[in-house]
């Protein structure tokens, strides 16, 4: 399936209750709305404000991940950067306004999760990203969060 790609699962993250595990998804907003050719680039501000809206359903809702199984996302952390930090969030979605680049902002909460005993699962294709996350972070494309949106 599209979109699985880069899914890093770690011996850390075992469920063995039966129960879908809890993950707190980390959202890389810039590489999502960068994804899909859909005329983001001219409001970059608007187009963020859509796809933080589209992603309050998924709270508390579950998924599935290859390997993992069921999950359910608990929480739901959105950074932005640039011209979309001004933009609200539904309740539902935590609006992280990265001080300097989205990149290290998004290290910052995967590994503030991991330090709390929180799974992370972190949307992006940015592979320089990728390698700079904690080892127990789970990762999925964007391709995998638009296919849940129905985009």
């Amino acid at each position: 399936m599209a979109g699985w790609a880069g899914h890093r699962h770690t011996g850390g993250v075992v469920n063995m209750s039966g129960e879908p595990q809890h993950l707190v998804l980390v959202i890389d907003i810039a590489n999502v709305m960068g994804s899909r050719p859909d005329g983001w680039w001219r409001d970059r501000a608007g187009a963020a404000t859509r796809l933080l809206a589209e992603l309050e359903p998924l709270s508390g809702a579950e998924v599935t991940l290859p390997e993992l199984g069921a999950a359910r996302i608990t929480e739901i952390r959105a950074v932005v950067e640039g011209a979309a930090k001004r933009v609200e969030g539904p309740e539902a979605v935590s609006v992280l306004r990265a001080d300097g680049d989205g990149d290290s902002e998004i290290v910052e909460e995967a590994n503030r999760l991991t330090a709390s005993g929180k799974v992370a699962l972190v949307v992006t294709a940015d592979r320089g990203l990728r390698r700079r996350l904690p080892e127990s972070a789970l990762i999925v494309g964007p391709g995998w969060l638009n296919h849940h949106l129905g985009r």
